[in-house]
């Protein structure tokens, strides 16, 4: 019965970690649902995945900065009874440049999606799943959320909030058969950095891992019920420092630096 198949949750999966997440779930023949702005670009994913891996692909184009791209999940999701076995929760954007220079209504709309959708989504289907007594969960951080990240103020404090959040749930769900993992990708080849407009960013001098890199990683580490996965060495070694690294005025002016813009 359709009702009893794994369904996972994939949203920002049109490109990017998301997509090659999609494919990774794919790959084991997990039935998925992909969320994205992009209705085209979801339906081309769709058709390709279908005829590649043999499972079933359902569709959402929506956008999750609102409330109605929430509800337009549930409705898939309840006119197909489907059961919500994973949730990744990887929709998420940035806004690199000075606090004051930037605009409001772009803090609102990322603050809607990197928190409030992700909350929401988490929210609903941890309690769906531990009904079900299984379940696995990711959220999508990142680095920026180690440290108060200058240049990046209000991203780096949204995924804070993901990383804490998460944590704390995966605490509370101990012996429940639901955990939630945190996956903190440092710099990635994505589409991401061309709508943060943060292409010139020093951070990326040091080179990016692809996103099927990320996503492999995040993946081995939600189906592993990890707390928390750092994808690559110089990621890990940064996420080390931060966390030995006294708060204070020394560590915002090695997060400056790092999240300055580049000279070249």
């Amino acid at each position: 019965m359709e009702n009893l198949k794994e369904i996972a949750i994939i949203t920002g999966a049109s490109s990017g970690i998301g997509y090659e997440m999609a494919l990774l779930f794919a790959k084991q023949k997990t039935d998925i649902l992909i969320v994205a702005r992009d209705e085209q670009k979801l339906m081309i994913i769709k058709e390709s995945i279908e005829k590649q891996y043999n499972i079933k692909v359902y569709t959402v184009a929506t956008d999750l900065s609102v409330r109605e791209g929430i509800k337009a999940i549930h409705d898939v999701v309840n006119a197909h009874n489907l059961t919500v076995t994973y949730l990744v929760n990887n929709a998420g954007f940035g806004d690199y440049g000075s606090f004051i220079d930037r605009n409001m209504d772009n803090y609102a709309g990322m603050i809607n999606l990197n928190i409030l959708s992700l909350t929401e989504l988490t929210h609903y289907y941890s309690k769906v799943m531990v009904n079900n007594g299984r379940g696995k969960i990711l959220n999508v951080a990142s680095t920026a959320a180690l440290q108060p990240d200058p240049f990046f103020a209000v991203y780096g404090a949204t995924k804070a909030y993901v990383a804490s959040l998460t944590e704390a749930i995966h605490k509370e769900l101990e012996n429940t058969g639901v955990t939630t993992t945190v996956l903190s990708p440092g710099p990635t080849r994505t589409n991401f950095t061309d709508r943060a407009d943060m292409n010139n960013a020093r951070l990326f001098e040091g080179g990016v891992m692809s996103a099927k890199e990320v996503a492999l990683v995040g993946f081995k580490g939600m189906m592993k019920g990890k707390l928390h996965v750092i994808p690559g060495f110089r990621n890990k070694l940064m996420g080390f420092f931060s966390s030995i690294t006294p708060s204070g005025k020394l560590r915002l002016s090695i997060a400056a630096r790092m999240m300055a813009t580049s000279k070249k």
